[in-house]
């Protein structure tokens, strides 16, 4: 009997957590070897932060709960797994593990899901490097302006000789 019921939470693990990647705009794979409890804590709570979560299920859940969703992330889940998911506004998560990963040698991307699709770890580390989107529309708007500006500038040297040629005349 307590088999039966061992295999019934199993399966409602896997499916509980299939119907998250499903809805994850970004599913990260982490190895968290090396690491202690504490920076553990401080990086959930970062994560959470970032409207993340942070969650270490068993490798043999998570490889069923992503074959349900149609990925296959292959030598991924072999060690110790931490599973990182977010909605839709994945970037700050994402950031924010690029970041601890590069302050902790032990700490490492493993693979993740992106929008849908298997993304590469060279994918993941690119858009963890981008600035954010207020950074870029801020980066927009300067180019912008300054383009304007010197269309001013322009402009007004032009307005500027021909007042002084007509003074001249």
């Amino acid at each position: 009997m307590a088999n039966k019921e061992i295999i019934a939470q199993k399966e409602k693990e896997v499916k509980e957590l299939a119907e998250k990647i499903k809805n994850a705009g970004l599913v990260l794979l982490t190895d968290y070897r090396g690491i202690n409890v504490e920076d553990v804590t401080q990086l959930r709570k970062t994560v959470r932060e970032a409207n993340g979560e942070y969650c270490v299920i068993k490798n043999n859940i998570t490889r069923r709960a992503l074959a349900e969703c149609g990925f296959d992330l292959g030598d991924s889940l072999i060690g110790p797994t931490a599973v990182i998911l977010t909605g839709e506004e994945y970037l700050p998560t994402l950031k924010a593990i690029y970041k601890y990963s590069k302050a902790n040698d032990f700490y490492k991307i493993k693979s993740g899901v992106l929008e849908g699709k298997v993304a590469s770890i060279e994918e993941l580390n690119t858009l963890a490097v981008l600035p954010s989107r207020e950074e870029l529309i801020a980066k927009l708007a300067g180019c912008l302006l300054a383009n304007v500006s010197k269309l001013a500038a322009t402009l007004d040297a032009v307005r500027v000789k021909k007042e002084t040629e007509t003074t001249e005349a």
